[in-house]
């Protein structure tokens, strides 16, 4: 298989593996058996949770430092990041004794400021602002212009992508077949720019894949304007790829490089993050459940295909896994919250039980509070259900016996208070 290429562009991929040949971690392209089995495929991981700081984001992070000046190092550098940038950034600084201010959203999770400054040590400071990367990264932005800093970008660089570019270098080292399809996961855009550029040259019969949450679609929405997009709102909750705006650079790259971008729901990626850890003791947290989750909207496509999906990184808060739970039985259809209607007489719960409830349904939610003044009350009631097809029993027995007040998962405004 091709492997090398003499143009301008790829002389500073090939010398951006170099710096970091001693840096980081070559890490593994690993068959996957149970998704091979499930989809008919030859899957295979590129395991970048594996890598030193638990994700890709060494690569580009320490790739851009080593081109900076002395003069440069020496005032230090400045970053903005949701996290796993921040690590690679801390990481970096440590290596080469150089001082970082490290700017992260306000709602970043506790496990990624952890780790920052663990990498970092003494050589780092963070700073907590904003709501978004977006506002983190204006207040970077701020700091170097006042203190003639250098700002080290997470994904619209050149040198950050082609650090990020060696992801796919190894990828195809590595690989002793052709790769049919490249899944990808993207925040900014960074390393599905290195990878589409590597690919193109490499091994263009490959169809790369993006994928990205519903909640911050980014390079979607830019795709499909024409240019970057500015997004007003975006959920948080996949943090390493809540992005509102992709980068100038990025969008350039990838927006005739990329075969298509999906949009995975929330609930779909926790449903992924359970699996890989209850099937292969893979933890990823959630940018790097989107390119395995990515595979369900092509299980025709890819059918007795070669694949590989990159794992973008493992640093995931343990904290979080009630709320990863939550999500992925609301998205599997198997959570559900009501409004019940309790007539207030002893007996009444263990009529719901014996009359309502399934064999096998469980409840995990009840808020009641015994009004003497009325005949009947109202119960906020979670039951998980073993089946899909036991709710629709369910919800007809509520029915029977007037116990419904209200679906509430169809009522976002209200679930919102439950989950």
């Amino acid at each position: 298989m091709k492997t090398e290429v003499d143009s301008t562009d790829f002389k500073s991929i090939y010398q951006a593996a170099e710096r970091l040949r001693h840096v980081v971690v070559k890490t593994p392209l690993q068959m996957n058996t149970n998704l091979s089995k499930l989809y008919g495929a030859h899957i295979r991981f590129k395991r970048e949770d594996l890598q030193t700081v638990r994700s890709y984001k060494i690569r580009g992070a320490y790739n851009k430092m080593m081109t900076l000046s002395s003069d440069e190092l020496v005032k230090g550098v400045v970053c903005a990041s949701a996290g796993n940038h921040a690590q690679g950034v801390a990481s970096a600084c440590n290596h080469l004794k150089t001082k970082g201010t490290i700017f992260m959203p306000l709602p970043t999770p506790n496990q990624k400021l952890e780790q920052v400054k663990m990498f970092g040590g003494n050589y780092v400071e963070v700073v907590l602002y904003g709501d978004t990367f977006d506002e983190a990264k204006e207040a970077a932005m701020r700091l170097c212009e006042s203190e003639d800093k250098t700002f080290i970008h997470p994904f619209d660089d050149p040198s950050i992508i082609e650090g990020q570019a060696t992801v796919a270098l190894e990828i195809l080292q590595q690989s002793d077949v052709p790769i049919d399809y490249l899944f990808v996961p993207i925040g900014g855009g960074g390393l599905a720019s290195g990878v589409c550029k590597v690919f193109q040259e490499l091994s263009p019969h490959t169809k790369i894949i993006g994928a990205e949450p519903s909640g911050a679609a980014s390079m979607k929405r830019a795709i499909e304007s024409g240019a970057p997009y500015l997004l007003d709102n975006i959920s948080h909750f996949v943090d390493g790829a809540a992005v509102q705006k992709v980068g100038d650079i990025t969008f350039e790259t990838c927006k005739d490089r990329l075969h298509d971008v999906v949009l995975i729901e929330e609930g779909q990626i926790c449903q992924t993050i359970l699996s890989l850890y209850n099937k292969d003791a893979i933890v990823v947290e959630p940018a790097g459940a989107l390119s395995v989750s990515a595979l369900e909207e092509y299980k025709d496509q890819i059918k007795g295909k070669n694949v590989v999906s990159i794992i973008s990184g493992s640093n995931n808060d343990i904290t979080r896994m009630e709320e990863i739970k939550e999500k992925a039985l609301l998205y599997a259809g198997l959570k559900h919250y009501f409004l019940v209607r309790f007539p207030q007489r002893p007996g009444a719960l263990r009529s719901f039980v014996m009359d309502v409830l399934g064999p096998t349904d469980d409840i995990t939610t009840f808020e009641y509070t015994k009004k003497h003044s009325k005949e009947k009350g109202i119960a906020v009631v979670g039951i998980v259900v073993k089946e899909t097809k036991d709710f629709e029993i369910l919800l007809s027995k509520m029915k029977q016996n007037n116990f419904l007040v209200s679906y509430l998962n169809e009522e976002p405004s209200l679930m919102s208070l439950l989950t």
